[in-house]
């Protein structure tokens, strides 16, 4: 079996009092197996530092030795962890580990400017966690991506829009608008001003505007892994259900998804007259495509383009 689809990690696990695992924190997930004579009780020196109780939060910090088959299913807490740390720390891109089932190893946490709690110890411990300045900062299963990995060459405008699992490459910037889910990202170079939902990638030079936003297959979604090309511009408060080319252009608030109706615009019309029309499945993945509104009928038109799509401000992503 090859070690390419394995990964381990060594790191610190937090566990609540009723015996909850909350999180698993793993500071150098690396592809392969556990070396041979890897000793669990001998962990290095920063981790055995670290791993204390807080009292505060109820909790206790241990150290735990984990190895994963990234294409089976994740079987406990600190599996689905490290495989939100694999892709963040870019062992693997989106879509290329085994997710299914995740949510059901990942519990409802309570994040606080100190660690994760127990949703049930914050409400009976509220009192003296304000006494001690901490603060929640969300109820949720996913933790902030910047919690627990800093990817290199990346900028973030606000932590709280990155979820742990996403894959972030080298040049990418996310705005204080932007999102990005877990099990999805960016694959070079660039701007993130609108939301890529979970398993959408997005390729190098692409530009996703303010307010833009990416179908995923979360919450009843179709099946269909949306992706972006390199090049390609998502305009401002545009969206998509379908795969884009590279070097595409989706006009401001344009939504184009599986079933909308598109017009050939630089097709040859029908002997009746009407406008060549497909739906927006058929245009899907297709390379230099501008998708734009006609303002006078209203329908959504496709024209072929050549050139670049777009091209991003060198001195933003460097």
């Amino acid at each position: 079996m090859s070690d390419e689809r394995w990964v381990w990690g060594v790191g610190l696990a937090t566990t609540a009092e009723d015996g909850t695992v909350l999180d698993a924190w793993y500071p150098s997930p690396e592809i392969g197996h556990i070396p041979l004579g890897f000793d669990p009780a001998m962990p290095p020196d920063e981790l055995e530092r670290l791993a204390v109780p807080d009292a505060r939060r109820a909790v206790s910090i241990d150290i735990v030795a984990v190895e994963i088959d990234v294409e089976a299913a994740p079987t406990s807490t600190a599996d689905a962890y490290l495989r939100l740390h694999a892709l963040s720390h870019r062992l693997f891109a989106p879509n290329e580990i085994n997710l299914d089932g995740i949510f059901g190893h990942l519990p409802t946490v309570a994040w606080t400017n100190a660690g994760p709690m127990h949703p049930d110890t914050l409400t009976r411990l509220r009192p003296f966690l304000v006494r001690e300045g901490i603060q929640v900062q969300g109820l949720d299963k996913f933790p902030r991506l910047l919690d627990y990995v800093s990817p290199p060459g990346v900028r973030i405008a606000d932590a709280s829009r990155v979820r742990l699992g996403a894959y972030l490459s080298p040049g990418t910037t996310v705005m204080h608008e932007g999102f990005v889910n877990f099990n999805a990202g960016t694959l070079g170079q660039s701007m993130v001003e609108g939301r890529i939902s979970q398993g959408v990638v997005v390729g190098d030079g692409s530009d996703i505007g303010g307010g833009a936003s990416i179908m995923g297959t979360l919450s009843g979604g179709g099946t269909h892994k949306v992706s972006v090309g390199a090049r390609t511009l998502l305009g401002a408060n545009a969206g998509i259900g379908i795969s884009l080319g590279d070097d595409c252009i989706v006009e401001a608030g344009l939504y184009v998804t599986a079933g909308s109706k598109v017009v050939l615009a630089d097709e040859p019309r029908h002997p009746d007259g009407t406008p060549a029309t497909v739906k927006g499945a058929q245009l899907s993945g297709q390379n230099g495509v501008l998708f734009r509104r006609n303002s006078l009928t209203g329908a959504i038109e496709a024209v072929r383009r050549a050139g670049v799509g777009v091209t991003l401000n060198e001195a933003l992503h460097a």
